[in-house]
């Protein structure tokens, strides 16, 4: 599944919804996104949504749509 994951740079400056980014991940479920982007960045999440069907095919017209992937040696 792809997730849409809303978040912060900084994890001490309080979110503004104007330095809010975005990146998508690919995860078997929403726990184990979280964890991914937990365990492999400092970002302040805010919110990870799933993406399917339409929602999904509207993110990927986006030019800014890439799925982020992480370095899975890292312990």
């Amino acid at each position: 599944m792809i997730y849409k994951v809303l978040y912060q740079k900084d994890q001490i400056v309080n979110p503004r919804r104007e330095t809010t980014q975005t990146l998508y991940v690919e995860a078997d479920n929403l726990v184990a996104a979280r964890t991914m982007v937990e365990d492999n960045t400092p970002y302040n999440i805010e919110l990870i949504q799933e993406l399917t069907g339409n929602s999904l095919a509207y993110e990927k017209q986006s030019p800014d749509f890439k799925l982020t992937t992480f370095d899975s040696d890292k312990d």
